[in-house]
């Protein structure tokens, strides 16, 4: 897959089939509109584009107040995409000067004076150009003023994509990875960097290696102890692992920060500043105080048990 920086870098001697869209998590939904677009680029002989924004609208619309909380980095969805076949991705970048333009101006310049698809293909309620002006309806006359047909994505493929990036961010902000991963398809992906904690888990037998986002808008899953692979980065191996989100209320009680610590079940190394990746599996239980610390060390051994037990089962 190529990745181009805007729209107007883009350049392809084949017929293009182009469609738009955020496509945050990559999930099912998303898949099937790949799947047809993949299809349309063949019937064409040529190959399948996706335009996207960087950064997401919101942020430039509303900075102060967007709320925003993405599955993927930017890293992340660029090899969900090129797994998932895609030809071509093009992220523009979103500006407050593209937010005003009006339907003529946002296809004549990202269109006809860009990518120049030969088809484009989007469902029936997509919007585009100032204040969401342009219609399906509006693309389409568009269309045969520069040279490009549309179509409405079929109902079984807009059924599909009721999986919505939101119903997956809902799940996973609430523990349910299990729900989550049957919707993406693969298991919850994170990368963070390594820096100091206290090194509390290490006195119990349980040391941690606490994860820092690279990306503020990464989406953390909701509090809880989750079953899960980890991978230090340039190890070629993912290890099984625990881990706990939250503000750990039985040594650290009355403080509302909320930390992700990765437990290697198998034994890990000091890896401060490193990057590590992991892959969450399942939810094993809600965060919770104890009574003292050797209620909590007697917990985690059952926690990693059953840990194990998912994971070995998974493989």
């Amino acid at each position: 897959m190529k990745v181009f920086s805007n729209a107007s870098s883009f350049l392809s001697d084949v017929p293009v089939v182009l469609t738009i869209g955020t496509f945050d998590g990559v999930h099912v939904g998303h898949r099937a509109v790949l799947d047809l677009l993949k299809t349309r680029a063949m019937e064409e002989g040529g190959q399948s584009v996706l335009l996207t924004f960087d950064p997401h609208p919101r942020t430039v619309l509303h900075p102060g107040n967007h709320q925003l909380k993405l599955l993927n980095t930017l890293e992340e969805k660029e090899r969900l995409l090129e797994d998932a076949g895609l030809d071509h991705l093009v992220i523009h970048p979103f500006t407050e000067d593209l937010s005003r333009m009006t339907p003529l101006e946002y296809v004549r310049e990202i269109f006809a004076e860009g990518i120049r698809p030969a088809k484009v293909i989007v469902g029936y309620d997509h919007r585009f150009g100032r204040n969401r002006e342009g219609s399906f309806e509006s693309l389409e006359n568009l269309g045969t003023v520069f040279g490009f047909e549309v179509e409405e994505l079929p109902a079984h493929t807009v059924e599909d994509t009721r999986v919505s990036s939101t119903k997956v961010r809902d799940a996973i902000a609430t523990g349910d990875i299990a729900l989550a991963r049957r919707w993406l398809s693969r298991p919850y992906p994170f990368k963070g960097r390594v820096v100091r904690g206290e090194q509390l888990g290490r006195r119990m037998g349980f040391p941690t290696a606490n994860l820092e986002s690279h990306d503020p808008l990464k989406l953390i899953p909701g509090r809880g102890v989750y079953a899960a692979w980890a991978s230090i980065e340039g190890e070629p191996n993912w290890q099984p692992a625990m881990i706990n989100i939250g503000t750990r209320p039985t040594v650290a009680e009355g403080t509302s920060n909320e930390s992700l610590e990765v437990h290697f079940l198998e034994g890990g190394r000091q890896c401060y500043n490193e990057n590590v990746s992991v892959q969450f599996i399942a939810r094993l239980r809600d965060e919770q105080a104890f009574d003292g610390l050797k209620s909590l060390q007697n917990q985690l051994q059952q926690d990693e048990v059953q840990a194990r037990s998912i994971l070995n089962r998974e493989g």
